[in-house]
């Protein structure tokens, strides 16, 4: 947050608003003369109402209407010096308005928008950039959007409106987060495009919703997140392309390079991008949302911030028009030895002026979080989910750190901490009241108001704001752009257990098909006969969503009570074939669904098209989970909030995902019931003991009948879920077995693994064979006397999707994340190499300021 008393500006502000000074003498009022770019190509207009001049035997639309061609109006001349002539024509009030990204409001069926609230704002408040959250077809909402501009075309400067989105092309739809569908081609949510791992794919993805957005007249996306899921209960998981810093960083780029139109920035038929949300939003402390005000930290116990800035390095890379602040307080997070100021980020001058536009040069436009100069009143302190952040009807405010300040405090701290333009907000009058009381500078005001400005002139929208509502309805959705999504779907589906080859089905002909959550008509060419009791049926196609549990509604694990959970038990204990396919928005915890169903099969985000292909075969799954999938709630509650993929013994490790080809040889069933949770080891744990030694497949005499390898007879003994072949799992006993000299197996083949001496905190670790056969077994412990300890399941896997090495053809590990007892060893060796990478890339871009239409912003 910056002093409210208008300080002299800093060196780097001097420079900025110097410049702008140069080049408002420059292209001021008087200044006609200008000399034009030499190759003048002159672009399609469109006017309803501006009268179109002809100077030097070109096109220009007569914006002011005075006659003449005024600078602004001078499509030949650049972005940044129009938009500096423009600012200088404004009053305070109406640069005001510039300031502000005010709410659309609709009517009742959100099929239309609110005319005569919008009129209001545009001619009493001069706001000129509004969110859309409109529902309806397409060629509606090209229509409704064309009004809007038509209205701003007939206000005294005529100048265009930006519409912007939320996104609307995946499959989640939350209150003030994201848009239904719609016509619009459905994509997995992000979390799914970065399961496909493609960053090219990602860039086609951003340019097909880039030119759907602009066939409707949507000219900025609050998109994409470079946010990184650490933090497994938090809810915006699924608008993040994953969990690891670099891979997140280079989705980052190709979405924005797709959705801008160019790798070097904006360009007039692109669509501006706001990348959010600076940073650190991922580390929410106990996962909780920043919307709310019990949610408004987020934590860094692990120091792990510096990975949370890499996939904002993306964005930089593709020159990103704008960027947005977390509602978040990072809590107590020192910077070389500072703890930095404990307001939200859009009041936060170091975050802003320091790190975002001085260490990384950025200099497009800072579009802050929607509602961080509101009011929070005691009723809206008090909200937590599930009801909505929203008080007193619509209201919401989210100011945290400042909820002390006056409404025109407020405003000054968000833009003079270095935000352009504020979200959520009608009321630039409290702009012209800062002003007015010495908070904030007439100075300060001008360079973001330019910015803004210079955006929409990048965008072509002074020449020609409007769409064609019939091309619209041709292009959203069409036929070329819906097969691309398909393709999306189809190859982030996430194949995590086959047992027995359940996947794919074969031979469906007559048989009977109990589904959860598909519609038949999805069904309707395999022969499946579909039946509603799933006790009765052969095949159970049951989809889970996020059991979004506990008082908090942040658990992860499915209790048993869920109707889709019990419907998915009641078929698996019928003896149907049961397909479980959990929506993975956030890492779920699936020890109770693997051991009620036949395979698992995870999406992001899927149509009943894209999912009942991959389920009969005619497409394959091949995506790999963009984070881990973590064993038990006291796992995640111990793992750190900023560093990605730390739990203990993770029930499926960051980029685990199986293929058909992956054949899983017939074995015994494991048995039915949710299995044991891993105990979870302190993150600051040490190891006690060496791994055994290698062992070798040799059969001989089974440890223990089958008949006493019952639930009550488990014991204390917890592994992995999954291993591969060849890899070291981690054995806990209990601290009741340390100092006690055991027997394990590899009962299902079986196998003697090794006959150790448990350590002091109850483990030991053994070796999976190399040649050991796949599918399901079962660890059994016996005591020194050959009675049984206690056992548990697990499922030997193939390393599906690793590298393989060039020399001998073994396969690698899938993904390296830590030992499953030392989680945090690996942790701090990649932060190292991530600091030393943060070091070497350090950069201060400079960007030019020349007249072709991809200057950054």
């Amino acid at each position: 947050m910056r002093a409210l008393s208008p300080a002299l500006p800093t060196g780097r502000r001097v420079l900025g608003i110097a410049a702008g000074a140069a080049v408002l003498a420059t292209v001021g009022i008087a200044s006609v003369n200008i000399s034009p770019a030499i190759a003048a190509d002159q672009p399609v207009l469109g006017a309803k109402s501006a009268p179109i001049i002809t100077v030097d035997g070109l096109q220009f639309r007569d914006l002011d209407r005075n006659g003449q061609l005024t600078p602004y109006e001078d499509w030949r001349l650049t972005d940044k010096e129009r938009a500096a002539d423009l600012v200088s024509r404004l009053d305070l009030s109406q640069r005001a308005g510039t300031l502000v990204h005010a709410d659309l409001n609709n009517n009742a069926a959100k099929t239309a928008y609110d005319m005569p609230s919008y009129t209001t704002m545009v001619q009493n408040s001069h706001i000129t950039t509004y969110i859309s959250r409109l529902a309806g077809g397409a060629d509606s909402l090209a229509t409704q959007n064309n009004a809007l501009q038509e209205t701003a075309e007939a206000q005294p400067f005529g100048i265009p409106v930006k519409i912007s989105t939320d996104p609307r092309s995946g499959f989640s739809v939350t209150d003030g987060q994201s848009v239904s569908n719609g016509d619009f081609t459905p994509f997995p949510d992000a979390i799914g495009m970065g399961a496909v791992g493609d960053e090219q794919l990602t860039k086609q993805m951003g340019e097909i919703i880039a030119q759907e957005y602009r066939a409707v007249g949507f000219t900025e996306a609050l998109s994409p997140q470079a946010d990184i899921s650490t933090e497994p209960r938090w809810s915006r998981q699924n608008g993040t392309f994953g969990s690891v810093g670099t891979t997140v960083k280079g989705q980052v780029r190709a979405y924005i390079e797709g959705m801008q139109g160019s790798d070097t920035g904006l360009t007039k038929d692109g669509v501006a991008t706001v990348v959010k949300h600076w940073v650190g939003y991922g580390a929410q402390e106990n996962g909780y949302d920043s919307h709310y005000y019990y949610g408004r930290y987020a934590t860094f116990p692990g120091n792990n911030f510096d990975e949370h800035l890499i996939p904002f390095e993306g964005a930089f890379d593709a020159n990103a028009s704008g960027v947005m602040p977390t509602y978040s307080i990072l809590k107590d997070l020192q910077i070389n030895g500072k703890t930095i100021e404990q307001v939200g980020a859009g009041h936060n001058e170091y975050l802003l002026q320091d790190l975002l536009r001085g260490k990384y040069g950025f200099d497009g436009v800072i579009t802050s979080d929607w509602g961080i100069v509101n009011d929070c009143p005691q009723e809206c302190q008090s909200k937590r989910p599930p009801e909505s952040f929203r008080y007193n009807g619509s209201n919401y405010g989210m100011p945290w750190g400042v909820e002390g300040l006056s409404l025109p405090e407020r405003y000054a701290s968000a833009i003079n901490a270095g935000v352009d333009i504020i979200g959520g907000t009608n009321q630039p009058q409290y702009i012209v009241q800062a002003v007015d009381q010495g908070l904030l500078s007439e100075q300060r005001v001008n360079e973001a108001a330019e910015r803004v400005l210079e955006q929409k002139f990048q965008l072509g929208l002074f020449e020609n704001p409007y769409v064609d509502a019939a091309a619209a309805k041709a292009t959203v959705g069409s036929a070329a752009h819906r097969a691309v999504g398909i393709e999306a779907q189809e190859r982030s589906l996430t194949l995590l257990t086959n047992e027995d080859n359940a996947l794919p089905l074969t031979n469906t002909a007559g048989k009977k098909v109990y589904l959860n959550g598909i519609q038949p008509a999805a069904v309707a060419d395999t022969g499946l006969s579909v039946v509603t009791d799933p006790t009765k049926a052969d095949i159970a196609l049951v989809r889970l969503s996020d059991p979004a549990g506990g008082s908090d509604l942040t658990d992860l694990n499915f209790t048993g009570t869920e109707p889709a959970f019990v419907a998915l038990k009641a078929a698996h204990d019928a003896g149907a074939t049961t397909i479980a396919l959990p929506q993975l928005s956030r890492p779920l915890i699936l020890g109770n669904v693997v051991a009620n169903s036949d395979a698992v099969l995870a999406n992001y985000g899927v149509s009943d098209q894209a999912l009942i292909a991959a389920v009969t075969g005619k497409t394959e799954p091949a995506g790999k989970l963009p984070f881990e999938l973590p064993s038990s709630m006291d796992a995640v509650k111990a793992q750190y909030s900023d560093v990605p993929n730390d739990s203990a013994n993770p029930l499926f490790k960051y980029g685990f995902g199986l293929a058909y080809a992956d054949v899983t040889e017939p074995t015994d069933p494991p048995t039915t019931g949710t299995p044991t949770p891993t105990p979870t080891p302190e993150p600051t744990s040490e190891p006690t003991g060496e791994p055994t030694a290698t062992p070798t497949a040799k059969p001989t005499a089974a440890p223990v009948p089958d008949s006493e390898l019952t639930d009550a007879n488990r014991g204390d003994v917890a592994v992995p879920a999954t291993a591969q072949r060849g890899e070291t799992i981690a054995v806990h006993l209990g601290k009741q077995a340390a100092g006690t000299k055991v027997s394990i197996w590899l009962h299902s083949t079986p196998v003697l693994l090794a006959s150790p001496t448990v350590n002091a905190d109850g483990s030991t670790t053994v070796q999976i064979p190399p040649n050991a056969t796949l599918g399901a077994h079962r660890i059994v412990v016996q005591n020194a006397d050959g009675t049984l300890y206690g056992w548990d399941d697990l499922r030997i896997v193939s390393a599906a999707g690793a590298g393989t090495d060039s020399a001998t053809g073994d396969n690698g590990p899938l993904a390296y994340t830590g030992t499953d007892v030392l989680p945090w060893a690996s942790g701090a060796a990649i932060l190292l190499l991530l600091g030393a990478a943060l070091l070497i890339t350090q950069r201060r871009r400079n960007r030019s300021t020349n007249t072709n239409n991809n200057t950054n912003q």
